[in-house]
């Protein structure tokens, strides 16, 4: 036994985590950044570019893994600030109840949501920021896009794994004539 406390709670080592990835559902949170105008309608929705493991390049949404004690709204505003910087000013909704629960597996074909690597649930949200975003970690850009172009076929076929297909839910749910 190790008198050592542990400084990092959540974080599992790369080992562990590729193990309960072959086990268990991981929980996730998604997040559509979105500007509104004064009235609350989606006037862009921001996209993340980013390069993959592989090399390829791709638009994303904001998303990541919910730790072990970490509240959803937590991590919610953990990742927002990660993928967008410190000062987007995101506006996490007073109620925590998803747009929807996006379930990706590791085998195509199960739901429009797909990811290799694990099964995984996320719960997905509309949030809208109004500060100044810069991307950080391993995002390269985001850019804005007009909802019309944000559903384009040119933009949704850069979003992999039923990304594309999130962001339409998104915008159908926010009331965007699309």
């Amino acid at each position: 036994m190790s008198d050592m406390t542990e400084t990092t709670p959540g974080w599992l080592s790369s080992d562990d985590l590729e193990m309960a990835r072959a086990q268990m559902p991981i929980l996730y949170v998604e997040a559509v950044p979105v500007r509104v105008d004064d009235s609350g309608e989606v006037t862009s929705v921001g996209l993340l570019l980013r390069i993959g493991p592989d090399g390829t390049v791709s638009r994303t949404l904001v998303s990541g893994r919910v730790l072990h004690h970490e509240r959803v709204r937590d991590a919610l505003l953990r990742h927002l600030e990660k993928d967008l910087g410190p000062v987007a000013l995101p506006r996490v909704p007073a109620s925590l109840q998803p747009f929807t629960v996006a379930e990706y597996f590791p085998t195509q074909g199960v739901t429009a949501f797909h990811d290799p690597r694990q099964h995984a649930v996320s719960l997905a949200y509309i949030v809208p920021v109004t500060g100044d975003c810069r991307p950080r970690q391993d995002a390269l850009d985001l850019v804005w896009f007009s909802p019309q172009e944000a559903v384009s076929p040119a933009v949704q076929s850069e979003m992999p794994g039923g990304h594309g297909v999130l962001l339409k839910q998104a915008l159908a749910h926010a009331g965007c004539a699309i």
